[in-house]
Parts: structure tokens; C-alpha cells; sequence
């Protein structure tokens, strides 16, 4: 026998009932009869246990219980054992620090060998369901007490802020079983016991422990260790962790290596980021939902959103929603939320449909979201204004007496649907009128926002820059580029152009180099571009040849880093259209300079981007223009519009050569030109080549007017487009 043994092995019954009255009398404080006594070595375990429950006299059955089942194994329950059940004690009475003083008496790592050959045969025996086997060195349930007691002492440092060693301590728990269970748990291992029980907190407190110690790099390895080993964990806990960690990877502010190949089965996916793999815990997690194997939690769609958008994969987002059971989501939240993922994907057109069923009399007409939106996306079409006013004014009748900043946003939206219908309006007075209403709306949502809201003042900028009130949205371009913190690159653009319409040219290329050394590399080519304007807009012709090349150069480097990737394809289509517009630039200029060979060498790159580009086919038109070839020139015309029948500059230079050629109508030019000014109402040279005709029709009246507009816009017409 063992010094360390409490208990010798006389008789099972007589030691178990001996166990009992011990245990009792130690919870309440009674002196043993003599001859009740179980003889004890004078251990420190002893002298601990013995000062411990003189202080409590409440029982502790489960105590007893654990005891016995140990002796009933094992026949002795010993050092470490007994030091588990008085920690055990300590704990559950509160008592942290004294719970503590007792686990750190416990030497696991000299029955760490022990515990793993005892697990391993416990799953040996399971596995082949046969009595005939080796007497392990310990009981099931002295692992259990033992692991148990380690799992404690984590909770115990935790509860004192020693965050590190409580992770440590939980983490030889796992090494513990995973080394002695290599190939995972078997089912129902340890169910009569509390193994389980303690595995599976250990498992679900690791992660929490080192998010707490700042280790993140831990708390992942521990997350995937979770849920990529076999440990028993029942559904609810599984997919806890899962949400955890989804959580914890999409707001930890930090980006880690993806999960090891070893543990990926061939062809399945393998999350290259965070957020990638944050998806597809909470995908899991909703799949599970949908087939009711866990119940619904809101918050898992929540933050799934919230990647999804992030990560631009609205369409599965949408995908995701229309999985979900009726039960899960209300059907006026379905179709609101889809309407916001088809509008981000840029099918306005279905974003529509879906919020007018939401907004119908059947559902919910007074959705006041809903309606915002709506309105949103009707400003964005000239066809659809109309609509977008009758939007944004429901919702501002829905919004009397609430929140002011809704109603700020609400006269937002219908300041851009009265300024989209004031673009498509046919009579000069109807323009101005609802331009005047524009501008007002846009009023009434800055005080209303406080002017905190960016795109209000963004627009009003906009807005006011278009109406040429330069002074008024030169203030507002200022205001916004604060309040983004110098961050944004439309403010910059805006400004720029902005002054460029005053002819305050070096000061707008100021502006432009600001924001380049404020942006990074990629995000220069928009701004480069306008910079080389800027600088033909000044006469320095070579300046601006090596500003394009500059940018061509950037554009070509970036093309070679972005490589395959399929998830960079918009910010690829981005640069391949500005690769082809700076191409367009360049022949612009070599035609103006008579540098043909120079200009059809850039034609022919542009070709290799895009042979279908309106814009190609329409520099080729000026090409063959300049060339005196007036024919081939409005072929290449023709062809533009063919393309794109929108293409304001192929409208113009069609009615110019067919007066070059003087065998139309003037009412077939003057259709040409109209066409484009229903597009363009700030077109200059539509206004001065319309002048033209009239004056050669002999209609003085009209053709001064005609003048009058060309000679206003060019006076304040920046280099590019306010919106």
C-alpha cells in the first residue's frame, strides 16, 4: 500500500460507510467517533482538509458521491484526489483564493502518464466492448475528479484576473485527452461521470480565456481547435463556440493565417481570410437553423449581414434570406432586405418591384425605411423621378412629429428626386422651378441632420455647383472633405472641379495633389486623370502626356498584382475602363496636335481593351474628322451610337459633320442636338453648334439665345461633370 492511500482496502462497504460519516463530519464541523475513524497519514492534503471544513457546515453530497465512486474503482483515494475534492469544496463555497491554494498543491504532471493510458483503455474497452482487458492505473472517475479539479483551478484564476494561466491551465486538459484520444472521443465516453461535462467546458472556456489575456493569435488557434477536433460537444455548444469565433474573427480588428490545409477535406472550401471564414461559420450556423437542428438567433443573420455586405456578397446574402422559413423572418423585413441586396449588386430595377410589393396597401405602406429607399433609387432614373417624389414625400407624412434625423434623410431623398426631375424636365420654367425645390429639400435636410450627414452636403454641393452658385458649393465641397477627415476622394474630385469651373485651375491641381499623397496607390488613377486635364486646361500639353502615362504605368502594375483573383473583378472592370478612357485622353490630344500615327497607336491599344466602346468608335470619328474625311467620320459615328444611343458626343459630332456635308435638314441637325441637350442641359457645345443652325436659318432671336446659354456655361463649365 501506498503512503499517499487515505484509505486501505478492508472491507468496500465498511470504508464506503466509514467515507460517508468522515466526509459529513467534516461539512459539519461534529467530531468522529473513535472507532469511526479511518486512519489518516498526517499529510499536508490532511492538515488542509481538515482546517477547510471546520469553516462551513453545509453538506456536500456530491463530494461524497465522487469519493466513494473512486474507492469503489480504485480501492484509495489519493493525495491529488483528495486535494480535488477539498478544491472542489473551497470553490463551490466561494472561497476562490483558498479553492486556488489547494489546486496548485496538486502535482498533475506526475499522474498525467496515468490519466492517458486510462483514457486510452477506458476507449479501448468502449470501442471493443470486451471485459477482458488490463486493470488501468486509475478509475474513470479519478480522471474525472482530477481533470475536473484542473478545469476549476482555470475558473479560479480567471476569477482573479490571471487570465494567462487560466488558459494555460485549461489548455492540459486538452493536450491531456487529445493525446491520450487521438482520433476523437468515442460516443457516450465518460457519461457516467462528469468527463464530459468538464471536457466540454474546458473546450468552450480556452478561446474566452485568451481573448481576455490579449492573445488573440491563441484565441483562434483555440477556436479552431474547438471545432475542427472530435469532442463530444452537444449541438447548443457547438454552435455557440461557432457564433464566437465568427464574432470574434469579423470584429477583432486583427487579420490571421486561414485554418491549415491538413484540416480540409479534398475540394472543400478554404476561407483565405476572416472574414471568409466568418461566413462560413454563420452560413453553417443558419443552415442549421433551417433545418431546425438549433433553434433561431437573430443575432446570426445579423452579423452574417454584416460580413456578406462587407465583403460585397449581397447576392448571398440574398440567397440566404429567401432560404429562411417564414417563421424566422417576417415577410415586409424579406422583401426590405432583399431590395437593399439587389440595389447594392446594381439591379435597381428588381429593388424596385420588391419595395413597391412592400409598400403596397397589402403589406405595409407606410414603411418608413422602405420608402427612403425607394426613393433613393427612383433618383437615380429620370424615367422614375416622378415616383421618387411621391416616395419621399409618404414617408415625410409618415415621419410628422418623430425622429428629426429621419425626416433630414427623407427630404434628402427628395431633394434628389426633384433634382432628377428637374433634369428631365421639358420646359425651362418646370427646370428652374424644381430645381429651386431641390435645393430647398437639400436646406431643410442639413438643419434637420445638423450638417452632420456627409451625403447631404455632398449633394449640396452638387446641387448648387450645377445651378452655378460656385461661392455656395465651394463652401459645401470644404465642409464635406472635413467632416470625411480628408479620406474620401469624391470630396477631393468635387472640389476640384469645383474650382476648375471658377478657372481657378493651379489652385484645383493643388487640390488634386493633396488628395494623391492622401490616398494610397491604388485609388491615384481617378485622381491623376483629372489632373492631366487640369493641366491641358493650363496649356501644359507635355505635362499632361506624362501625367497619362504616369497613370497608365500605375494602372498596368496594378493589373499584374490583382492577377486571377475573382474577388477583386469590380475594382478590374474599374481599371480596365480607366485604361481605356486615359488611351481615349492621350489620341484626343495627339489629334488636336495633327499627331495621327500617334493617335491611331492609341486607338489600337484601346481596341485591345474594348472594340465594342462607344467611346472608341467616336475618338476614331474625330480622327477621320480631323483627317478631313467626313464620311468615314460619321460612320464611326453611326457605329457609336449604335453602341450606345446615349452618347451625348456622338449626338453633337453627327449633326456637326452632317452640316459639313450639307445634304440634311436643318430640323434632322437640329434633332441631334435637342437629343443631346435632353441629355446634357449644360453641354456647351450642343448650345453653340444649335446657335449655329439657327443662325444660318436666319432666326437671330433664337440663335442668340442659343449663344448666350454656350457663352454662361463655358464661362463656369469645370473640366469634368459635377455629379
Amino acid at each position: 500500500m501506498e503512503n499517499d492511500n487515505w484509505v486501505n482496502k478492508p472491507g468496500k462497504a465498511q470504508k464506503s460507510l466509514k467515507l460517508r460519516k468522515m466526509m459529513k463530519c467534516f461539512c459539519s464541523g461534529e467530531q468522529l467517533q473513535i472507532g469511526d475513524m479511518v486512519p489518516l497519514p498526517d499529510s499536508p492534503a490532511t492538515k488542509d482538509y481538515r482546517a477547510s471544513v471546520r469553516s462551513s457546515r453545509a453538506g456536500d453530497t456530491g463530494n461524497i458521491e465522487e469519493a466513494e465512486s473512486s474507492l469503489r474503482e480504485s480501492g484509495a483515494l489519493n493525495y491529488e484526489e483528495a486535494r480535488a475534492l477539498l478544491g472542489r469544496y473551497e470553490y463551490q463555497k466561494g472561497n476562490i483564493e483558498a479553492a486556488l491554494h489547494v489546486f496548485e498543491g496538486i502535482d498533475i504532471a506526475s499522474v498525467t502518464t496515468k490519466m492517458k493510458v486510462t483514457l486510452a483503455k477506458r476507449a479501448q474497452i468502449q470501442k471493443r466492448r470486451s471485459q477482458k482487458y488490463d486493470t488501468p492505473p486509475m478509475s474513470i472517475h479519478a480522471v474525472s475528479l482530477l481533470l475536473e479539479a484542473v478545469f476549476l483551478k482555470a475558473k479560479s484564476l480567471q476569477a482573479l484576473g490571471r487570465f494567462k494561466e487560466a488558459a494555460q491551465s485549461c489548455t492540459v486538459i486538452l493536450d491531456i485527452v487529445e493525446s491520450s484520444l487521438p482520433e476523437g472521443l468515442p460516443e457516450n465516453f465518460g457519461a457516467d461521470c462528469k468527463l464530459q461535462e468538464t471536457l466540454s467546458n474546458a473546450v468552450e472556456l480556452l478561446p474566452q480565456l485568451w481573448i481576455l489575456a490579449d492573445a488573440p493569435k491563441e484565441a483562434i488557434m483555440s477556436y479552431r481547435r474547438a471545432l475542427l477536433r472530435q469532442w463530444n460537444l452537444d449541438v447548443q455548444t457547438n454552435a455557440k463556440i461557432k457564433k464566437e469565433f465568427a464574432i470574434f474573427l469579423l470584429f477583432s480588428g486583427n487579420e490571421y493565417n486561414p485554418p491549415s490545409l491538413r484540416f480540409q477535406m479534398d475540394s472543400s472550401f478554404v476561407p483565405r481570410t476572416n472574414i471568409e471564414e466568418a461566413i462560413l461559420l454563420l452560413m453553417i450556423l443558419l443552415r442549421k437553423v433551417t433545418l431546425q437542428i438549433i433553434e433561431w438567433d437573430p443575432s446570426i443573420f445579423d452579423h452574417l449581414s454584416y460580413a456578406l455586405s462587407i465583403s460585397g456578397g449581397l447576392w448571398a446574402l440574398a440567397n440566404q434570406v429567401e432560404e429562411l422559413l417564414p417563421r424566422n423572418i417576417d415577410l415586409c423585413e424579406r422583401h426590405h432586405i432583399l431590395a437593399l441586396c439587389y440595389y447594392g449588386e446594381g439591379d435597381n430595377f428588381t429593388a424596385l418591384n420588391l419595395l413597391r410589393k412592400l409598400l403596397s396597401s397589402a403589406e405595409d405602406p407606410t414603411c418608413v425605411p422602405g420608402l427612403l429607399l425607394a426613393s433613393r433609387i427612383c433618383a437615380e432614373s429620370l424615367e422614375c423621378a416622378e415616383d421618387g417624389i411621391n416616395f419621399a414625400r409618404r414617408a415625410i407624412e409618415s415621419l410628422q412629429g418623430r425622429c428629426n434625423h429621419l425626416m433630414g434623410v427623407a427630404n434628402y431623398v427628395l431633394g434628389l428626386s426633384l433634382s432628377a426631375q428637374s433634369r428631365a424636365a421639358m420646359t425651362d420654367s418646370e427646370r428652374v422651378r424644381m430645381q429651386s425645390e431641390a435645393l430647398q429639400s437639400l436646406e431643410s435636410a442639413g438643419r434637420l441632420t445638423k450638417m452632420n450627414d456627409s451625403n447631404v452636403i455632398y449633394h449640396l454641393c452638387v446641387e448648387n455647383a450645377e445651378q452655378r452658385n460656385l461661392d455656395t458649393a465651394l463652401h459645401y465641397a470644404r465642409c464635406f472633405v472635413e467632416l470625411e477627415g480628408e479620406s474620401t476622394l469624391k470630396g477631393w474630385m468635387l472640389w476640384a472641379r469645383v474650382l476648375s469651373a471658377q478657372k481657378k485651375f493651379p489652385e484645383a491641381e493643388t487640390v488634386i495633389d493633396e488628395a494623391v499623397d492622401q490616398s494610397g496607390k491604388w485609388d491615384q488613377g481617378t485622381l491623376l486623370r483629372t489632373k492631366a486635364k487640369l493641366q491641358i486646361a493650363q496649356g501644359q500639353v507635355k505635362n499632361a502626356i506624362g501625367t497619362y502615362v504616369q497613370l497608365l504605368a500605375d494602372l498596368q502594375i496594378q493589373r499584374k498584382s490583382f492577377g486571377l483573383e475573382e474577388n477583386l473583378k469590380k475594382e478590374k472592370d474599374f481599371n480596365r475602363t480607366m485604361e481605356l478612357e486615359t488611351w481615349h485622353d492621350l489620341a484626343s490630344i495627339y489629334i488636336k496636335s495633327s499627331r495621327w500615327q500617334d493617335a491611331e497607336f492609341c486607338l489600337s491599344k484601346s481596341e485591345a481593351i474594348s472594340c465594342y466602346s462607344a467611346s472608341r468608335l467616336y475618338i476614331a470619328g474625330l480622327l477621320h474628322q480631323s483627317k478631313g474625311l467626313h464620311k468615314a467620320a460619321l460612320t464611326d459615328y453611326t457605329n457609336a451610337l449604335a453602341v450606345d444611343p446615349s452618347h451625348v458626343p456622338s449626338l453633337i459630332s453627327t449633326a456637326v459633320v452632317l452640316r459639313q456635308l450639307g445634304n440634311h435638314s436643318p430640323a434632322t441637325l437640329m434633332s441631334y442636338l435637342r437629343g443631346a441637350l435632353r441629355l446634357d442641359r449644360m453641354n456647351v457645345a450642343a448650345w453653340h453648334n444649335l446657335g449655329l443652325i439657327y443662325k444660318e436659318e436666319g432666326s437671330a432671336m433664337e440663335a442668340a439665345e442659343c449663344f448666350e446659354a454656350a457663352w454662361f456655361l463655358e464661362e463656369s463649365e469645370p473640366i469634368e461633370p459635377f455629379r
